[in-house]
């Protein structure tokens, strides 16, 4: 059975990225590169840590007019990403034309609540009823817009798992008890194993694994924890 973790190469040094994964292959199920590698390597850093052959999930979170959004992932086709994410708040036009625009390989996740973000921070935002009901209208959202799945925190999966039996769910701000990084500035984290059982799709995880000391044997302890 292939890992559900994917491991986080949060960095934007291309050549660290490519070790790292080199590294851990056959110990996680794929690779997340994010907004923060892509700034720094372009499509071609992508694709040269994609031709290691594990599955990637590019992490841009795209938020801008339907048109816009639809030509980016238009733009990213060649990578042929495994999963890719779009802001569930741009709306059921710009969901529907980033689904439309993307390779049939590929999963388009709607990015629901920043697992950084908490009840106080949605109240200033002016989202008044909480993180939960933040998380079921947009994963809503994204269901009707013909959307694979979301990306929600550990907190959350078990609902949206309940309310979409067939959706696929992303979870970030995953973390065991113990070991570096253990909060960080996640600010709704849950353990590997809880995040699981509770419908979690794939698992990214990064500090705990790329700040250890030994990343495969964290990577491997983590495994057995599922």
């Amino acid at each position: 059975m292939t890992s559900p973790v994917f491991v986080a190469l949060d960095t934007t040094d291309a050549e660290q990225a490519r070790n790292l994964a080199e590294r851990l292959q056959g110990h996680v199920g794929g690779l997340k590169l994010g907004l923060e590698f892509f700034c720094a390597n372009g499509p071609s850093g992508i694709a040269t840590v994609a031709a290691l052959g594990l599955p990637i999930f590019l992490d841009l979170k795209l938020h801008d007019i339907p048109n816009t959004v639809a030509g980016a992932v238009q733009a990213l086709r060649p990578l042929a990403p495994s999963v890719l994410t779009v802001h569930a708040g741009g709306g059921q036009a710009m969901l529907e034309a980033a689904k439309a625009a993307a390779p049939a390989v590929t999963r388009v996740v709607a990015v629901t609540v920043l697992t950084s973000l908490d009840t106080s921070d949605l109240e200033a935002a002016g989202v008044g009823d909480g993180v939960e009901a933040q998380v079921a209208r947009l994963a809503a959202l994204a269901r009707s817009a013909g959307l694979d799945g979301i990306v929600c925190s550990g907190h959350e999966v078990e609902a949206a798992k309940r309310a979409w039996s067939d959706g696929f769910f992303v979870v970030p701000g995953v973390r065991s008890t113990e070991g570096p990084a253990a909060g960080g500035d996640q600010k709704r984290i849950v353990t590997p194993r809880q995040a699981r059982d509770d419908g979690a799709s794939i698992l990214v995880i990064g500090r705990p694994i790329t700040q250890a000391e030994d990343p495969v044997m964290a990577a491997r302890a983590i495994a057995a924890t599922l």
